[in-house]
């Protein structure tokens, strides 16, 4: 048994791959235009085009896909197998014997596979460091993948204090869980995540538009994206300002910045790597910010 089925099994993570397989049932044109918009909203429309493109963690395989469809060589890899078979069927079904998308298992911890792949123009781990066990090491090798004058884009869970010390909780509980009862979980977690909006939807008389219309700006889906929440582990945070400060003693600036308000969910950055990775030691440790 490989250490991430040995994982699965002690219910130590959760089966990203199999939630993104069930997504691909539902995955259509629409879905792909939108998360090719939603990359070319943070760079510019011709930007992919003749650039090389590495997607850290690539789950579905839709960024892979949209970056590919701007005119991107794309490099795609994940730690979990049944993610890999994912985007290989999206590469199957989308861009058949396609050369210049290449689909590999692997870790954003395994220094060495990662010194076989050399640097990329841009470097897109959106959603996945917070989920690898050890998130500042593997924020340390993603940004030496970026070449000079390259894109970082990264979402990172917001850290929350006690809040997200509670859902960490959660996660816990519903990996450990047996499948069946899982449900006690998910269902309580969609009511409190959800409660508020259902209400305003109900008295605006357009109810759960807010549900219905979950997604658009990348493409994805509501129900998936809630079990990803629920059972997405492990699972670290940090705040916009750690994440800046770790960036910027790299050789970054930050180009991009949409940050979840303090509440529930992930910052987003995209950094260009506009200098020399910092020697200094002290520098390279991530500061920690007050909430």
């Amino acid at each position: 048994m490989g250490q991430q089925a040995a994982e699965l099994a002690a219910g130590d993570r959760f089966a990203f791959g199999e939630n993104w397989a069930r997504f691909l049932t539902r995955l259509d044109g629409a879905r792909i235009a939108q998360a090719e918009h939603s990359l070319a909203a943070r760079l510019g429309p011709d930007h992919l085009a003749g650039k090389t493109f590495l997607d850290i963690g690539s789950g579905s395989g839709l960024f892979s896909l949209a970056a590919r469809r701007l005119g991107a060589r794309v490099h795609s890899f994940d730690y979990d197998p049944s993610s890999v078979g994912c985007a290989r069927e999206l590469k199957n079904r989308y861009r058949p014997g396609d050369a210049e998308w290449t689909i590999q298992q692997g870790s954003v911890l395994d220094a060495a596979y990662l010194r076989s792949l050399g640097q990329f123009d841009i470097v897109y781990s959106w959603g996945v460091l917070h989920h690898t066990g050890d998130m500042w090491k593997a924020l340390e090798n993603a940004a030496t993948l970026v070449a000079p004058g390259g894109f970082l884009f990264i979402a990172i869970y917001n850290d929350q204090g006690n809040t997200s010390k509670r859902w960490k909780k959660v996660k816990i509980l519903y990996n450990r869980l047996p499948r069946g009862f899982r449900f006690l979980v998910v269902v309580p977690s969609f009511l409190v995540l959800n409660y508020h909006h259902i209400i305003k939807d109900f008295l605006r008389l357009r109810p759960f538009r807010t549900l219905r219309n979950y997604g658009r700006d990348r493409g994805m889906s509501f129900w998936r994206d809630h079990i990803d929440w629920v059972g997405g582990y492990p699972f670290e945070v940090a705040t916009p300002r750690q994440i800046f400060e770790f960036h910027k003693a790299r050789g970054f600036s930050l180009s991009w910045l949409d940050t979840c308000g303090g509440a529930l969910g992930c910052n987003e950055f995209v950094f260009q790597r506009s200098g020399p990775v910092s020697g200094d030691a002290e520098a390279r440790q991530p500061k920690v910010a007050g909430h």
